[in-house]
């Protein structure tokens, strides 16, 4: 397999990162995930401009360029034979080199590397799901970024004992329902849609932004807000949602039955995120 790292296109084998990186030592990096279809990259604007600001969020001078990242990955995807295929990119950028024990410094030549691997298989597979024992955490700064800080999410992960079907629901300190371990949610109760506010600590997702969108599109009526679990239970449908793994009904969440594959809402978000996802668009051009 073929990445790219800092303009290269180099055997993973080969790639090296310096032990100096700001991203290794401190966690200063940010990183998207997307899916692309037959090298259509789903979404890739939104995936962009969300790093754009995560990078400058961190202080990493960089400037992220639509046309250069797209060529790049088309790059990517013709070295490594994968254009017929669906594959999820990995694009990340860390800090790149500091001095050690200086936290207050400029980043200006940060370490981009990008990789791919095939795309999960979709074919609304339902899931099962867990409330977690373990609290969300609270963002690092003002908003939660797509960062390297994952440990929260990997003590999560390690709570389900490593069962790879079942999908983790963090709930706040306060109780509300947050967010899955690798995913938004959303539920459906008499007519409507409800999912969690930003200001729960939860992240942003690109698939989060693109269904809401959908619901919009759809004319249904949908509520961000702060929901205990008790209003999550008493829904008829539960969708979990991101970028590789799309829009999975959930059919169960401890003892508690959901319709699953049958709901009607997920068939219908399905149908449409099918229509848009060979379309070079950003959520905004809905």
């Amino acid at each position: 397999m073929y990445i790219y790292i800092n303009s290269q296109f180099i055997k993973d084998t080969e790639a090296t990162i310096s032990p100096f990186d700001h991203g290794f030592l401190y966690g200063l990096g940010v990183f998207e995930t997307f899916r692309i279809y037959e090298g259509f990259p789903f979404l890739l604007h939104d995936h962009l401009a969300r790093l754009q600001h995560a990078v400058d969020q961190l202080g990493i001078t960089y400037q992220i360029d639509f046309e250069e990242m797209y060529e790049m990955i088309q790059e990517l995807l013709r070295i490594n034979a994968c254009q017929n295929e669906d594959v999820t990119v990995r694009l990340n950028i860390s800090a790149g080199l500091g001095e050690v024990g200086k936290l207050l410094q400029d980043y200006d030549k940060p370490t981009i590397m990008c990789f791919i691997r095939k795309a999960p298989p979709v074919n609304m597979t339902e899931k099962e799901a867990a409330i977690l024992n373990l609290r969300r955490n609270t963002p690092e700064g003002r908003e939660r970024l797509k960062s390297h800080h994952y440990l929260n999410n990997i003590l999560g992960k390690r709570e389900l004992k490593g069962t790879p079907d079942l999908e983790g629901i963090f709930l706040t300190e306060k109780g509300y329902v947050a967010e899955g371990v690798v995913s938004n949610i959303f539920w459906v109760k008499e007519g409507a849609v409800y999912t969690p506010s930003l200001e729960t600590g939860i992240l942003n997702g690109i698939t989060r932004q693109f269904i809401i969108k959908c619901l919009e599109r759809l004319e249904i009526p949908f509520y961000e807000g702060f929901y205990h679990k008790e209003h999550l239970f008493e829904s008829t449908e539960v969708i979990i949602t991101n970028s590789s793994q799309e829009i999975v009904p959930v059919k169960k969440i401890h003892e508690q039955y959901f319709q699953g594959n049958e709901g009607e809402y997920s068939k219908k978000l399905t149908d449409l995120y099918n229509h848009y996802k060979t379309k070079l668009l950003s959520i905004q051009e809905l």
